[in-house]
């Protein structure tokens, strides 16, 4: 899935927005006032597998999207959010394509409310990080990598279960002092365990699959331990991030004993 983003508005205010958006989040984005014609606008970017914010009414959302719509693994993020920026509400790919993620930090941002229509929205869930990195990676690179993401999600090191790997990093000492600094478990799983989360993926390295047998170890870490530790589906809280030496992802999952 591209990690591009794609904002349309419709009105003079939902352009005023939409603007304040794209300042906001990611560099790569782009913003469509009042496409004509709009369904293929809207449909193309969706087609592309671009993270989709329609400040609109939901019911022009739905209908425009209906054509095109897949299924909930493959079809990217759909955020619907009003014209005064007062509400997010994740319409499509809330779990397995991470909107209900996104819409999160897209809320957080803008001070506005989110609208969770999935299962267990107020329930605490269980939070899990996932890391990769190059063989000798010191600790320092890999703390400030971290607490980086831990800031952009907006959580404390003491919410964090555990840090995660592959099992090609179970004698990777900078991870390995990591979690000790932290006071975290440290775990490795295999990559035949990781390809089992591989559908909930944000994004996906041939070249990493071809070396180490996954598309990715941080995602693919993280989501794996959330579901180990809560025995129920995980999702991404933050997609994978990435310096020129390490990568980083935190999922979470909700536990048993939360379930409804």
């Amino acid at each position: 899935m591209s990690a591009r983003i794609h904002i349309v508005s419709l009105t003079d205010a939902g352009f005023s927005l939409g603007q304040q958006l794209q300042a906001l989040l990611d560099s790569d984005s782009s913003h469509s006032h009042c496409p004509k014609p709009f369904a293929a606008c809207v449909q193309g970017a969706f087609r592309r597998g671009e993270r989709l914010i329609l400040i609109c009414a939901t019911g022009i959302a739905v209908r425009t999207l209906a054509p095109v719509l897949a299924n909930k693994h493959r079809d990217p993020p759909v955020l619907v959010m009003d014209e005064q920026g007062a509400f997010v509400i994740p319409l499509l790919s809330g779990h397995e394509g991470g909107a209900n993620a996104w819409g999160e930090q897209v809320a957080s941002q803008l001070g506005a409310q989110l609208v969770l229509t999935t299962a267990r929205p107020y329930l605490q869930p269980i939070y899990t990080v996932g890391m990769g990195c190059e063989r000798g990676c010191p600790r320092e690179h890999l703390q400030a990598l971290l607490e980086q993401c831990l800031a952009q999600a907006q959580l404390a090191v003491t919410q964090i279960a555990s840090l995660n790997s592959i099992t090609l990093k179970a004698d990777e000492q900078g991870l390995i002092e990591l979690a000790d600094q932290l006071t975290l478990p440290y775990h490795t799983w295999s990559a035949a365990e990781l390809r089992s989360v591989e559908p909930l993926l944000n994004s996906r390295s041939d070249y990493l699959f071809r070396t180490v047998g996954v598309y990715g170890v941080a995602e693919s870490a993280a989501l794996y331990a959330a579901q180990q530790a809560a025995q129920d589906p995980p999702e991404l809280l933050l997609c994978k991030q990435k310096t020129a030496r390490a990568t980083c992802a935190i999922a979470r999952a909700y536990p048993p004993a939360q379930r409804g």
